[in-house]
């Protein structure tokens, strides 16, 4: 049962790399091939891989031509990413130090390179997915040591981030950002992030509320 923990948290991992990737910056040629040479996460892009232009161009081009301004209309234009836009009443950005995301990354540590990346606050979409992503890696690690102890209070940071930030406005953001999407391939991310989002809040609902779970494998009560 340990292993199935383990081989779960590497899924996570996995996937919350990819769409925090995917949502936060363009697509370059490396990321592209990765999608198409692999069939597990092509599988996640049903319409792209119908897609007449998918076919019939090269991956520069379509990324050029297509992907990277279907990203810009997305995601610097027309729609905005950003947690405290769809939470505050005023629909303004927190782009300071006082945004509650950075101040919760702040106490766990958690640096946001927004220089590095076409972001302008710590609560964009794909910035808090990349959260997930390190919060994963570093409950992946504590299985290993089997500290489960360890494990349980990463997995509750988890279930407070996605239950209290991450679906109180992501999933919306995301309909938004399927139903304007010009390129099948940002229709397809935008279902999958969703259909991931949803499911992984279940499942680590069900682990917290499971009478196996963490605490229960480290002796805790």
């Amino acid at each position: 049962m340990h292993e199935d923990l383990k081989n779960e948290q590497l899924a996570r991992i996995n996937i919350y790399a990819l769409i925090s990737r995917i949502l936060m910056n363009e697509v370059d040629e490396t990321l592209l091939k990765l999608i198409l040479e692999d069939e597990n996460i092509l599988s996640f892009f049903p319409e792209f891989q119908k897609w007449d232009k998918r076919k019939n161009m090269s991956n520069k081009d379509l990324i050029e031509q297509y992907l990277n301004v279907d990203f810009t209309n997305l995601f610097l234009l027309h729609l905005v990413p950003y947690e405290s836009f769809y939470r505050r009443d005023d629909q303004q950005m927190e782009t300071g130090g006082e945004n509650p995301i950075q101040v919760l990354y702040n106490k766990y540590e958690f640096r946001v390179e927004l220089d590095q990346a076409r972001v302008m606050a710590g609560d964009h979409i794909g910035v808090e997915l990349e959260f997930m992503y390190k919060l994963c890696e570093a409950e992946y690690k504590a299985l290993q040591e089997d500290d489960f102890s360890a494990a349980a209070e990463i997995a509750e940071i988890q279930y407070d981030f996605l239950k209290d930030h991450i679906v109180e406005w992501a999933p919306m953001y995301l309909l938004n950002l399927k139903s304007e999407a010009g390129t099948a391939f940002y229709f397809d991310a935008a279902e999958f992030a969703l259909e991931f989002i949803l499911s992984d809040f279940e499942y680590v609902t069900q682990l917290k509320n499971s009478t196996y779970n963490y605490k229960a494998l480290s002796g805790d009560k």
